[in-house]
């Protein structure tokens, strides 16, 4: 697939843009000398990377990918965290939180394409994606209580929004490392695809995504995320106020016309 655009935010992530996928960004962590340890500037990079993707109205679709063979992410920077005072590691806090808030706000459908290892906070920044496609090779993991901490980067919220919290206080509690075929039966990827396919799969998935209203997609994915946990009257009200910001958009008037007319939109994007 070949590049058409790219831009570094600090040394350790690129967002790309493909040739024939015009509204798909490829987010990928690119630190491979440390297997995408999120180390304090990769965080800082992330979360610049999530600000600027998110003010991007023509990106319909966000992939996070890895250059590196062997991982997604391995998680936080732990041989930087060695050194840390408490000071320090109190004032990493809101930088470390700011890159996976980063990935979890952002505006737009998200496909983590995991290969490898994706443990700790790398399993937490896939958790923070909407669909996870992972390949044969995947081992996911929470194993934070393993080295005296917690999973800070979402991954006690996210995880058992996935597959209930008996199940996500196994995996939390126990800090096992679970190979592909057990994470998709568990559900903690959505889609298993042959060794060395996840990132073609996933671009693929962005672009079929890509080719809906840039509207619908980014009110639909509102109404997902802010109904979770709601019960069914306020979920449906949180469903109604997101049926009603994209009814009148001229995004609805275009997918009704071309329908209409058997054509394929030309999304104004509004």
């Amino acid at each position: 697939m070949t590049v058409t655009s790219e831009q570094r935010y600090g040394e350790f992530v690129v967002v790309r843009r493909h040739e024939g996928q015009d509204h798909v960004a490829e987010l990928v962590l690119d630190r491979p000398k440390a297997m995408n340890a999120v180390s304090t500037d990769m965080a800082r990079s992330i979360a610049a990377a999530c600000d600027a993707l998110g003010a991007d109205r023509d990106v319909r679709a966000t992939v996070l990918t890895s250059s590196h063979e062997r991982a997604f992410c391995v998680g936080a920077d732990l041989k930087e965290r060695n050194s840390f005072t408490d000071a320090d590691l109190v004032r990493q806090r809101p930088t470390a939180r700011a890159a996976y808030t980063g990935v979890l706000e952002l505006p737009m459908p998200v496909i983590a394409a995991v290969h490898g290892f994706a443990l700790g906070g790398g399993f937490e920044l896939a958790l923070a994606c909407d669909v996870i496609v992972a390949d044969a090779t995947a081992v996911v993991g929470l194993p934070e209580v393993s080295v005296g901490v917690i999973p800070g980067g979402g991954g006690t919220q996210l995880l058992p929004r996935r597959v209930g919290a008996a199940r996500a206080a196994e995996l939390v509690f126990s800090a096992r490392r679970v190979e592909a075929p057990e994470a998709r039966e568990l559900g903690l990827v959505d889609e298993l695809v042959e060794a060395g396919r996840d990132r073609e799969e996933a671009l693929a998935l962005g672009g079929r995504i890509a080719a809906n209203s840039p509207v619908g997609l980014r009110a639909a994915k509102k109404a997902l995320r802010l109904g979770v946990g709601l019960d069914l009257r306020a979920g449906l009200e949180v469903e109604d106020a997101a049926w009603r910001s994209v009814a009148f958009s001229g995004d609805r008037a275009e997918g009704v016309a071309a329908f209409n007319e058997k054509r394929r939109p030309d999304w104004p994007g509004e």
